[in-house]
């Protein structure tokens, strides 16, 4: 029995030793370090951010409609010593923004023997400024005002989308950190366990040796060590887990991935603050009706829905397009022409062109269409709101029961305490047993991990609920 004692008596001893080696100073991880370092570095935030800035060019295309436009053309046919033609023609083109007009300056020289009558000019040529203007079909919206105006409503859609795709990432990393939270704290305990099972088998040992206590005491107190040090191993593999997948969300500024380091520890918490804001639940269901990104990306899609059948309406009615231009034979503003060659009402060219198809088939279908998809769209932002209340209103209870549930879970442990140190008082005084000490103690230590479980789901819960409401849970800061 005494050699059986001796050999226990160095489990221990061994075990101190390994804990010395791997010895280090511990510094507190907190949520704020790492949102620092996801936001900044993350590569899906970064990603994120590029939609916005996809967005941003399809609204400077949409714009390039409406960027002046210079054009020129040459050509000349000399044959058999005669001059066929030699024709250039030039225009600026400028578009206007009202009523989808379109203002020109053009520069004409047609000479030649063989010239077409209609287009040809003096030898100095013939100087134009003109407008043309829709007054039927396009004069309130035409396919480049309705293409601008889309581009910019997507605009809203991508910064919408963008926010939604930073809000997983964070709640995804939120989650992590609390796991790795709860591994670390259940690895605390254990470990703490394990320390005070050592502590109470030397003292029993020693007592045995002494002949003060029953050898069958140290063999139930190795056993309670033996137990806790296999749980603690479980518990050292799982905070290893836990630490890899929160390093998954752990990026440097050269898109290198980083390790959490073994020194760092989750951030402690105080069990009093952890109690919901009355005012939170009202507070986040307004905010998510006027920020939620899925309610903005459905509007986004309304009001490109809207801009469509404003379009669509406006191609039911006939083409009318009035054209007129002023010409002279200046070549440049500064020149001095007499008036019959010159700018005036006397010197102009007039067109017009109408065209209407008889049916509007094709239209009043692709009108009716636009109008389903708008239907259909107002019943999914009435699904959509809907379901984002109670999904708010849910998480709120949650996290209520999960506040009530600590406080009742702290006041069990402080009794469970008293418990145990009654028991210990009554086994000095030779009235309890190792066993009952052993349970209680396991059962504080059971008692204390459920604590930060509880703890553990608060705080997800509380990620969640923000996220239900489109937004972000900023722990710490």
């Amino acid at each position: 029995m005494i050699i059986l004692l001796i050999a226990l008596c160095a489990l221990p001893a061994m075990n101190k030793a390994q804990e010395n080696k791997g010895d280090f100073e511990l510094k507190e991880f907190t949520l704020g370090d790492l949102e620092e370092l996801l936001m900044a570095h993350h590569p899906v935030v970064k990603q994120a951010k590029l939609l916005s800035e996809a967005a941003r060019a399809q609204v400077a295309q949409a714009r390039g409609n409406f960027d002046p436009a210079l054009k020129a053309a040459f050509s000349n046919k000399y044959f058999g010593n005669t001059n066929y033609y030699n024709d250039w023609n030039s225009e600026l083109k400028i578009p206007i923004w009202l009523a989808g007009a379109d203002l020109k300056v053009a520069y004409d020289r047609n000479v030649g023997a063989r010239t077409n009558p209609q287009t040809a000019t003096s030898t100095s040529g013939l100087s134009g400024v003109g407008v043309s203007i829709p007054l039927g079909q396009g004069f309130i919206i035409d396919n480049r005002r309705s293409t601008l105006w889309q581009a910019k409503a997507m605009l809203g859609y991508a910064e919408a989308e963008q926010v939604k795709q930073i809000n997983a990432i964070w709640f995804a990393a939120v989650k992590d950190y609390w796991d790795w939270y709860y591994a670390y704290r259940q690895y605390e305990l254990l470990q703490e366990g394990v320390k005070l099972a050592e502590t109470r088998f030397n003292a029993i040992s020693m007592q045995t040796v002494l002949g003060d206590a029953p050898a069958i005491d140290s063999v139930e107190a190795a056993i309670t060590v033996q137990e806790r040090k296999i749980e603690l191993a479980k518990y050292t593999v799982d905070l290893k887990n836990s630490r890899l997948v929160l390093s998954n969300h752990l990026w440097d500024e050269n898109q290198q991935p980083l390790e959490l380091p073994d020194y760092a520890i989750p951030a402690t918490v105080d069990t009093a603050l952890l109690q919901p804001d009355p005012t939170m639940l009202s507070s986040l269901l307004d905010q998510a009706q006027e920020q939620h990104p899925e309610l903005l990306k459905l509007e986004s899609k309304r009001q490109q829905l809207d801009i469509e059948e404003k379009y669509r309406k406006e191609l039911l009615k006939p083409k009318l397009n009035v054209a007129g231009t002023l010409i002279s034979s200046r070549r440049n503003l500064n020149e001095s022409m007499p008036y019959p060659y010159d700018f005036n009402w006397n010197n102009h060219k007039l067109g017009f062109e109408f065209a209407f198809p008889l049916f509007l088939r094709a239209e009043r279908g692709k009108l009716k269409e636009v109008r389903l998809r708008q239907e259909e769209l107002q019943y999914d932002q009435l699904i959509t709101g809907r379901s984002i209340n109670n999904d708010i209103t849910t998480k709120y209870n949650d996290l209520t029961a999960y506040s009530n549930q600590l406080q009742l879970q702290v006041l069990s442990i402080n009794n469970q305490q008293v418990l145990l140190n009654g028991e210990q008082q009554k086994f000095e005084l030779g009235e309890s047993t190792l066993f009952i000490i052993n349970n209680r103690e396991s059962k504080l230590i059971d008692m204390r991990m459920k604590r930060e479980g509880l703890i553990t789901n608060y705080n997800k819960t509380l990620a969640e609920l923000y996220y239900k409401a489109g937004t972000r849970w900023q722990g710490d800061k």
